[in-house]
């Protein structure tokens, strides 16, 4: 089962994406990983990511699409690939579009992540994470324990991403509705389009999530 997951930055996309990776036996492919993978593997693919992201320029489609065939036919997959961050553009949908067909592979399910901005505002402003294995804290809804260990792995180094702050996320917020909400309506057109309150507790969307794919 291949699956998209669409949503704002801060959805929550990524903490799913994991939940899908342990319940399901699936893989995740974000982006942003493959990228810097790539660039440290010394192969022909990874020595052109290299060379563009030490120019300073933004990563081609090509590319990326690239990087997806490369994982895609490794078959490594058991339970399927869950596609976290990619698609943004119409064309990147349609470029992915036609690379699943090629290697006979099918898009199952896509889950849009919906969010109300000024909640998903507050909740990003006080997020933070585990520096080992990325567990998300919140100020909030669900603080750092108090021995200062992260209840995933046991680490005790967090961060807070630069840009977690609401004027950035705002900033961010604008270029996904510029630039990525389109495949919302591609993909309704398309019949693989399903919703989740992306708002709810995490053991409720992955609930729902689950629900869905089963």
């Amino acid at each position: 089962m291949n699956i998209i997951l669409l949503g704002p930055p801060g959805a929550g996309k990524g903490t799913q994406a994991r939940r899908l990776v342990d319940a399901r036996n699936m893989i995740q492919l974000s982006t942003g990983d493959m990228l810097r993978e790539a660039r440290t593997s010394g192969t022909e693919m990874g020595k052109k990511v290299a060379e563009v992201m030490d120019r300073g320029d933004l990563v081609t489609d090509e590319i990326v699409i690239g990087l997806i065939r490369e994982k895609l036919q490794l078959g490594e997959a058991e339970g399927g690939y869950i596609f976290d961050g990619f698609p943004r553009t119409l064309a990147q949908a349609d470029a992915l579009s036609n690379l699943l067909s090629e290697l006979n592979e099918t898009l199952d399910h896509v889950v849009e992540m919906q969010v109300d901005d000024d909640a998903l505002v507050a909740r990003i402003t006080g997020r933070s994470t585990c520096a080992n294995c990325g567990e998300v804290y919140h100020d909030v809804t669900k603080p750092i324990p108090g021995d200062g260990k992260c209840s995933n792995c046991g680490a005790t180094e967090f961060k807070r991403r630069a840009d977690d702050t609401e004027e950035a996320l705002r900033t961010r917020l604008l270029a996904y509705y510029k630039q990525t909400s389109p495949l919302i309506g591609y993909y309704y057109a398309k019949g693989d389009l399903r919703s989740v309150d992306g708002l709810k507790d995490i053991d409720e969307v992955a609930n729902s999530i689950q629900t869905i794919l089963s």
